[in-house]
């Protein structure tokens, strides 16, 4: 049979190897990552006064590792709590370590029960795991794959369900102990569900944090840092995906190429720093007046295309002319650094069988020429 003190060691070796993975993700400055490293050095305290038993002070075996044990769980539920930019604190959960310290100090000084300290912290860990479960399935960002939250949220479900059955077992007097070390089936069982509880709760939260990665990336990927418009090459994947439709449901596409008018001139007279307010204000202004369902992106430099989902180049005509008759009507206060600028657009509609390529190339014709007509102003190929 397993000695428990050789599964309390491996249990601190798992913490520690999960410190090392979480502290190597540190200048990533993802939110709850200082929290999750924290919980882990707690725990790797925790259970070290543990396997001390017999060896060292109540004190410090009994009262301080089970209350560190239970920091620890409350610190890895506030890493999640900061990950999902929750600004909240779970002081009820705090509140509660009140009467876990009381009742470890009672129970092992004054009236000394190893059952009822045993049925103590398993209700609490209970509760602290059936709140991580239910944060991580409530709590998952729509736009974000499953598999991390579920992950974490199984994990701590059923650790959930086996603290549970632990209390009710200890705390009803089903099984006899004198101590946690003590050689038992059931002791054994417990801990080696314990063995499993932080290698499994780590590989959940650092899968949160690596989505958090991917989640960045793509953001780097797909969309303009600058603008927050949709990056050139997500602008083309997209449009693709968008024209494939209109071929299949014969529903028309029109494109907009829309450029800042004499730009250079504001990057020259004003700074570049200028420029790149007028380029960030433009694009919050487009995507807020578009529909939804129009597509946005920034194809380069000044020059930007917009996307309309079934709508024909006369109807995308009237939406790009009234966009730009509203931003003529701006009120200088609302312009970069008080900075005047028009913009002209060239618009045309997808026809039967050819690429996105070629209707891009007629609306940037139809561009050219709104900009030898004078700019600030509408056209069509």
């Amino acid at each position: 049979m397993l000695n428990p003190l050789t599964i309390l060691l491996v249990t601190i070796l798992a913490d520690a190897i999960a410190m090392a993975v979480l502290y190597s993700l540190r200048r990533a400055k993802i939110p709850g990552v200082g929290y999750w490293f924290a919980a882990n050095a707690l725990a790797v305290v925790a259970l070290l006064g543990t396997a001390l038993q017999g060896h060292a002070s109540p004190w410090l075996t009994h009262v301080a590792a089970n209350v560190l044990f239970a920091l620890a769980l409350l610190l890895l539920l506030e890493g999640c709590l900061r990950f999902l930019d929750r600004e909240t604190r779970p002081w009820p959960a705090y509140v509660g370590l009140v009467p876990v310290l009381a009742g470890m100090i009672y129970w092992t000084f004054v009236a000394p029960n190893f059952n009822a300290r045993v049925a103590l912290v398993s209700a609490y860990h209970a509760s602290l795991y059936a709140a991580l479960g239910l944060l991580m399935l409530r709590g998952r960002p729509a736009n974000r794959p499953r598999y991390s939250f579920y992950f974490l949220a199984s994990v701590a479900l059923l650790l959930c369900v086996g603290h549970s059955t632990r209390g009710i077992m200890y705390g009803f007097h089903l099984l006899e102990q004198t101590n946690l070390t003590q050689v038992s089936v059931p002791n054994i069982v417990f801990l080696a569900l314990g063995i499993l509880a932080p290698p499994f709760l780590s590989i959940g939260v650092v899968m949160l944090a690596h989505d958090r990665l991917a989640e960045r990336l793509e953001r780097l990927a797909n969309v303009d840092d600058l603008t927050g418009a949709l990056s050139r090459r997500a602008f083309l994947e997209i449009g693709g995906g968008l024209l494939n439709a209109s071929l299949r449901t014969g529903m028309p596409v029109a494109i907009a190429i829309v450029d800042i008018d004499s730009f250079k001139a504001v990057n020259d007279t004003h700074g570049h720093a200028a420029g790149d307010e007028v380029l960030a204000h433009f694009a919050a202004f487009v995507a807020r007046e578009l529909r939804i369902g129009d597509v946005f992106g920034r194809l380069g430099g000044e020059e930007f295309g917009v996307l309309c989902p079934a709508t024909t180049a006369a109807e995308a005509v009237v939406l790009l002319e009234r966009l730009r008759t509203r931003f003529a009507a701006a009120a200088p206060g609302d312009l970069p650094r008080g900075l005047r600028y028009t913009f002209s657009v060239g618009v045309d509609q997808l026809r039967s069988g050819e690429s996105l390529a070629q209707m891009m190339a007629r609306a940037d014709r139809a561009l050219y020429a709104a900009k030898a007509a004078g700019r600030d102003r509408v056209m069509t190929a």
